[in-house]
């Protein structure tokens, strides 16, 4: 069986983010790979410009996340007027400025964000390589003690509990979910790679998503296989859980 790192994932507001078009920023109901991997990336310190490692981890994770509370939606409605000389705050400690012609400050910024409200996300997490750094117990150490301030999805997506959640030895990720200590007992969902578990009678479904993201050009590609089913954990034995 193979070691699986827990990541609670757990906030008033949370943004699994999806495909932005124009000034819409929608949301996914899973987190994504990219998310993930940049959720590490920012806690080990590491910059944008740290493609390689980025693609590298990215490339090496297998994920499976269960929604053990699903929250509500809502939109955020966002309006300022910003000036040429107005700088906002990051949270890699370097001023951000506003770029553009005379005619981008000639009116307000207006924007629209999708948020899940009061979700409760258990993410399991295995690296192949997996003696390679970073190795699972670097990320772990990374996620109790980051570099930098962590979020869910944006910058405004303050954790409200210890993102490190915990261990579990499973056979595969299906397994890694279905023996992680639920929130609560009852149907949830989950998803999980194609190629990492099966539930038995056709309890689940197999479709596509594009959540990688080629960390060199900063854009998202190509599409990875993933399975989603309900977890009934009413039905199931009690969970055997290492937790630190």
């Amino acid at each position: 069986m193979a070691r699986h790192l827990l990541i609670r994932l757990r906030a008033p507001l949370i943004a699994f983010g999806g495909e932005t078009i124009d000034n819409y920023g929608v949301i996914r109901d899973f987190p994504a790979l990219s998310m993930v991997t940049g959720l590490f990336g920012n806690a080990l310190g590491w910059d944008r410009s740290d493609d390689v490692k980025h693609n590298r981890l990215q490339e090496r994770m297998v994920m499976g996340a269960r929604l053990d509370a699903g929250g509500q939606r809502l939109v955020d409605f966002q309006t300022a007027q910003l000036q040429a000389n107005d700088k906002g705050w990051t949270t890699r400690g370097l001023v951000e400025e506003r770029a553009g012609g005379a005619g981008t400050y000639t009116g307000p910024h207006l924007r629209y964000r999708h948020y899940h409200a009061d979700m409760n996300v258990l993410v399991a997490l295995r690296l192949q390589s997996a003696d390679e750094s970073p190795t699972l117990d670097e990320l772990a150490a990374a996620l109790d003690k980051p570099a930098r301030p962590l979020f869910v999805g944006r910058k405004n997506c303050l954790p409200t509990d210890r993102l490190m959640a915990g261990w579990v030895e499973a056979d595969n990720m299906l397994s890694a979910l279905q023996l992680a200590e639920p929130a609560l007992l009852g149907d949830v969902r989950a998803q999980w790679p194609d190629g990492e578990g099966h539930l038995l009678g056709q309890q689940d479904r197999s479709l596509d998503v594009c959540d990688e993201r080629n960390w060199t050009s900063g854009v998202h590609g190509g599409w990875r296989p993933v399975r989603e089913g309900l977890l009934r954990f009413a039905l199931l034995s009690p969970a055997h859980q290492e937790v630190v």
